[in-house]
Formats: structure tokens, C-alpha cells, sequence
């Protein structure tokens, strides 16, 4: 069973989506979105623009092996 690494992201614009999904589409582990009670699939722009942008969205990418992932997503990533 792989690990889960978490990190948390804001995609504050339309276009910050469409590059995080566009990103995200070329990794093949399963990557979630999860703000409050509900979680989305990172892939899937309208399931990111359901959630509330306006907070830091907590991300879940099912993998051991984030790490080039993360280096993608930094610009997203909440410090």
C-alpha cells in the first residue's frame, strides 16, 4: 500500500486551476482535493471549482514518490 503525501494548496484564479489540473493530469497516482466534508479528484476541474477557493485546500497524492510532483505543483503549494 503506497503512503499518502499531504501538503496544502491555494488556486486562487480560473487559470490556477487549469494549470494545476493540467499538471496533475500527468501523474498516473490517484491525487485528491479535500476542503471541509468534501473531497474531490484533482484531475477533475469541476470538481475543484465545487470546492471553496477562497481557503487553503488540503492535497492527497497517493504515492511514495511525490517528490517531482511536489517540485511541479510549488507554486501552488501554501507555505
Amino acid at each position: 500500500m503506497s503512503k499518502i503525501t499531504k501538503t496544502t494548496v491555494s488556486l486562487q484564479a480560473i487559470n490556477d486551476v487549469k494549470d494545476f489540473v493540467n499538471i496533475v493530469m500527468r501523474y498516473e497516482f490517484d491525487i485528491d482535493l479535500v476542503s471541509g466534508r468534501y473531497a474531490v479528484d484533482a484531475k477533475s476541474i469541476m470538481g475543484i471549482f465545487s470546492l471553496d477557493l477562497s481557503k487553503p485546500i488540503e492535497l492527497n497524492a497517493h504515492t511514495d514518490d511525490a517528490e517531482d510532483f511536489l517540485k511541479e505543483i510549488s507554486k501552488y503549494i501554501v507555505k
